[in-house]
């Protein structure tokens, strides 16, 4: 009986080869969602022969300093960490990109970061179906309220 040796990577589930080859083969800058079980991540790479660079990265923590009352992974909070690195992205030159899931399924949060990345202006195909509903972006589905205007505009006015 032959050994055959699996990818630790893919082993561990965390990349799936096939998917990353078709987007690699696109040589676009990529967008990545990470949700955990507290904050939300988004970058934007660039894809290279010796590995991904990041272009643009956003954390949920920056909202912390803002005055953001609640939970960090909320459907709105995915979208102000999407609209901060996609103003970030656009800074650094990056105009269009795609959505890159890996082995992460497609949610609502994922949805709402997306969202935000081409609200700040960034070039994404992506269906506006997908998208959440404008009440869950703004928080009105939640108990602790946020003003979602004030901190888009606050994010345009420190991001350049």
């Amino acid at each position: 009986m032959a050994y055959s040796k699996i990818l630790r990577r893919l082993r561990e589930e965390k990349t799936n080869y096939k998917k990353r080859g078709t987007m690699l083969m696109g040589k676009r800058d990529f967008i990545t969602v990470t949700i955990s079980n507290e904050n939300t991540q988004v970058q934007i790479l660039k894809p290279g022969m010796t590995g991904d660079k990041v272009i643009a990265s956003a954390h949920s923590r920056y909202l912390l300093e803002k005055g953001w009352k609640g939970s960090r992974k909320s459907v709105s909070a995915a979208y102000l960490t999407g609209y901060l690195a996609g103003k970030k992205a656009l800074g650094q030159g990056a105009n269009d990109a795609i959505l890159y899931t890996g082995t992460r399924k497609y949610t609502q949060r994922m949805a709402a970061a997306l969202k935000g990345v081409i609200d700040a202006g960034v070039q994404v195909p992506a269906n506006e179906e997908t998208f959440p509903a404008e009440e869950r972006i703004n928080g009105e589905h939640l108990t602790v309220k946020n003003d979602i205007p004030k901190m888009k505009s606050t994010i345009d006015t420190e991001v350049k």
